[in-house]
């Protein structure tokens, strides 16, 4: 763990883990083995997820957690949301870039690969060995199928098969 880095309360870490410098984990994280979590990411930070109402706008609770299974890395400046109602989980052998940011109660599988600046709003499910190149946008409640593509600056709004390469805003 290097200087700068915040680890918070009842935050688990597995072995053989670097957490580079000015990483923050928020409380209940847990972390696999063989993780390594680049300088300014910050994991378990509470969802956006609000309600408006006529006169305020209110905060709901982030009661989950963020699991980060074995041998994942997670590039610099990168922000995980925990969950509102479950967990968000990042499964094994996932590699993410810097400037990733994924959503409350979200699944990310196994193998998976993401580009800078990728963006996966909340309550999405990524099967394994899906590829997301720079600047794809993902929209919440979705599904993304297993070894699907989502070229550069692409966008999802809907469900996608897995086995297929996509590209365009919506994607096809």
């Amino acid at each position: 763990i290097q200087p700068g880095a915040f680890i918070g309360n009842k935050v688990k870490i597995g072995k053989n883990c670097i957490i580079h410098a000015n990483v923050s984990i928020y409380d209940h994280c847990i972390l696999g083995d063989n993780v390594i979590i680049h300088s300014g990411t910050v994991i378990g930070a509470d969802a956006f997820y609000f309600q408006k109402r006529a006169e305020e706008t209110v905060k709901f609770e982030s009661c989950g957690r963020v699991v980060i299974k074995d041998h994942v890395e997670i590039g610099a400046n990168c922000t995980i949301d925990k969950g509102v109602s479950g967990d968000t989980v990042i499964d094994e052998y996932t590699k993410f870039d810097n400037h990733i940011q994924i959503g409350h109660d979200t699944y990310i599988g196994k193998r998976c690969l993401f580009a800078s600046a990728v963006l996966v709003a909340g309550v999405t499910h990524v099967e394994d060995d899906v590829i997301l190149w720079g600047q794809v946008a993902v929209n919440k409640d979705l599904t993304i199928g297993k070894g699907a593509i989502l070229l550069g600056t692409s966008a999802i709004d809907k469900s996608i098969e897995g086995g297929k390469t996509y590209f365009g805003a919506p994607a096809v």
